[in-house]
């Protein structure tokens, strides 16, 4: 990173207003689409810190978020996240515009489809699909080394991922464009991101949504999903 900045969290009114006025300067803009609460939640966090930070942005933070969508400086406001339990606990006071939700609802992990995605769509708040590969094991397949969710993947993850590759064999497809694909037919959704560090990844990627796949395509995959379990009360990610 050549800028000479230093990660901090705040998630007060002043904390979220300051980090708007950073964006623009280094954006070099005056208006921002979707600002995203970042992190919020106890995998980031842990569990005492994370309370800590829910109160900051409830007691000044979204005042911050709504006067910015107010003014007309942003044109909405979310979180993103990777923990199911957090967005359940922030929409239960707190309305939102969109959720930038990172491995939890994809091909493989299933964690949002019981509460986070009826409430979504119950509420008119959209979601941002990130993760979809799920650090990488749904793109490259049970290989040695895969990760799943920043970790090394399981025996039951890879006995998951195995059974998954083979269906998108028999159908002739890459597995990769089954996980691609797969969270946009589910309406909540608006769109899917991917992260890239090589113009031949992004190429590949866009390639595999020149064909549409139809919902059905998607059925055989049901028998081989997980649930993600929880992720403690610690901090994993420092």
């Amino acid at each position: 990173d050549p800028l000479p900045f230093k990660l901090v969290y705040d998630y007060s009114y002043d904390g979220i207003m300051r980090s708007v006025d950073f964006s623009y300067a280094r954006l070099g803009l005056n208006r921002i689409d979707i600002l995203y609460v970042h992190d919020i939640g106890v995998y980031t966090h842990g569990r005492e810190v994370n309370d800590h930070y829910v109160k900051q942005l409830r007691d000044g933070g979204y005042k911050a978020l709504d006067q910015l969508k107010s003014s007309g400086a942003i044109k909405a406001f979310g979180l993103g996240v990777n923990e199911v339990p957090a967005c359940l606990e922030m929409m239960a006071d707190i309305d939102i515009d969109v959720i930038l939700m990172a491995g939890r609802y994809s091909l493989l992990d299933r964690s949002a489809v019981e509460e986070l995605l009826p409430l979504c769509e119950k509420r008119g708040t959209s979601i941002t699909a990130g993760g979809v590969f799920n650090s990488g094991i749904l793109a490259t397949g049970a290989v040695p080394g895969a990760h799943f969710d920043y970790t090394p993947a399981t025996d039951e993850v890879l006995a998951k991922v195995r059974a998954m590759e083979d269906l998108a064999k028999q159908a002739g497809k890459p597995l990769a464009q089954f996980a691609l694909q797969f969270p946009l037919h589910h309406p909540a959704v608006a769109s899917v991101i991917i992260g890239t560090a090589k113009p031949e990844s992004l190429d590949r990627n866009m390639a595999l949504t020149s064909e549409e796949l139809p919902a059905s395509a998607f059925a055989p995959f049901d028998a081989h999903t997980l649930v993600a379990p929880p992720l403690g009360d610690a901090p994993v990610r420092e």
